[in-house]
């Protein structure tokens, strides 16, 4: 039920991916801004996921979740009333907040049988992704249809149910005793890993896809075709991560994060050599595994009272990697073809197996 109130309250965050490069003027920014913004979510909760986390230690995920449902809502439709960067940023720094609060609570519910950790979040991955799937292939029509920043304001409407579902939760989920801990340590090397993933997948393609569909076509049509793709991404994960999962539980997680590597360095490539659909496809389809199988990875490898912790921690490099992602975008695609930035992210991605291999947990 916790995935649920996720499923509603990243409905903002997931279309403004698809219609925000492709209309900054609407929103009264700038192309740079665009960078700066769909950044500004991953670099609060690169500062603040620990503290949060610290925080769920100490309180009742219910109460999280509540506090996550109203943030979500209020961002939502700030995208659609506010105009400038200014507001905007708040408006997206307010969402990190809510997406690191509910992340945890996700967490908490999730790993509480670290014997089913990898099948218990995968079914947490499929139900929390019906909702941005529905609103990636939907709203990029209605949004050509009603305007760019219209669409906002009815999904901060729909926003607001997470409320409602954010109540039925139960009131305790993992109950750990508190431990001091440094939130934002030296990362080891799987959190290299997880940096990598960011910045490649949920950085630069989330941002590039619809900048490349839209050199060939127009700005409704990337908005709708790079929806389409994006929206795939969320269906694969509903599908495939409780499948992924129970798989995971069963072969090991780290054996199937080793293939979904494999695969997305290849869905790299072939974006990077001009197939945009299909190498969009298996760079979906493996982000789709990786989602859940690197929490269940983390939670085999971790001791019982310190799993929260490395969640958070892993979360944390991963949001660091995201955050850099669409800054630098921004800042060289004036200078280098998307290709060329897809075959860089081709040989990191390829660099980023060393690290997950290793034997340094």
């Amino acid at each position: 039920m916790s995935a649920g109130v996720m499923s509603f309250a990243i409905l903002g965050d997931a279309l403004i991916y698809v219609v925000l490069p492709v209309n900054a003027p609407a929103f009264g920014i700038t192309i740079f801004w665009v960078g700066v913004l769909l950044a500004a979510n991953r670099i609060i909760r690169i500062f603040t996921l620990g503290p949060i986390a610290l925080l769920a230690q100490r309180t009742s995920p219910r109460n999280l979740a509540i506090v996550g449902a109203v943030a979500s809502t209020i961002s939502t439709l700030g995208y659609g009333f506010g105009e400038g960067p200014m507001i905007l940023l708040a408006a997206r720094l307010l969402w990190g907040l809510s997406f690191a609060t509910l992340t945890l609570v996700i967490f908490s519910y999730a790993v509480s049988d670290r014997t089913k950790a990898g099948t218990n979040m995968g079914w947490s991955r499929a139900i929390h992704s019906i909702g941005p799937s529905l609103v990636l292939l939907i709203g990029p029509w209605v949004a050509v249809e009603i305007g760019p920043k219209n669409i906002f304001i009815c999904l901060g409407i729909i926003t607001s149910l997470s409320l409602p579902i954010a109540f039925m939760l139960p009131k305790e989920g993992r109950k750990i005793k508190p431990k001091k801990n440094r939130w934002f340590p030296k990362p080891k090397k799987f959190d290299l890993f997880l940096l990598i993933i960011g910045l490649t997948v949920d950085g630069v393609f989330a941002i590039g896809i619809t900048l490349t569909i839209a050199q060939t076509s127009s700005v409704g049509t990337a908005m709708i075709t790079g929806g389409l793709l994006i929206g795939l991404r969320r269906v694969m994960e509903a599908s495939l991560s409780p499948v992924g999962g129970i798989m995971g539980d069963r072969f090991g997680a780290g054996r199937l994060l080793l293939i979904s590597t494999g695969v997305l360095a290849l869905g790299f490539a072939l974006l990077a050599g001009g197939l945009a659909f299909l190498g969009g496809i298996l760079v979906v389809a493996a982000r789709a595994l990786i989602a859940v199988l690197w929490s269940a990875e983390i939670a085999n490898r971790t001791r019982d009272d310190e799993t929260i912790h490395r969640l958070a921690v892993g979360q944390t490099w991963r949001d660091v990697g995201a955050a850099a992602g669409p800054l630098i975008l921004g800042a060289i695609i004036s200078m280098l073809s998307l290709s060329d930035i897809y075959w860089f992210t081709t040989m990191i991605v390829l660099i980023s197996i060393l690290f997950q291999r290793s034997n340094q947990k």
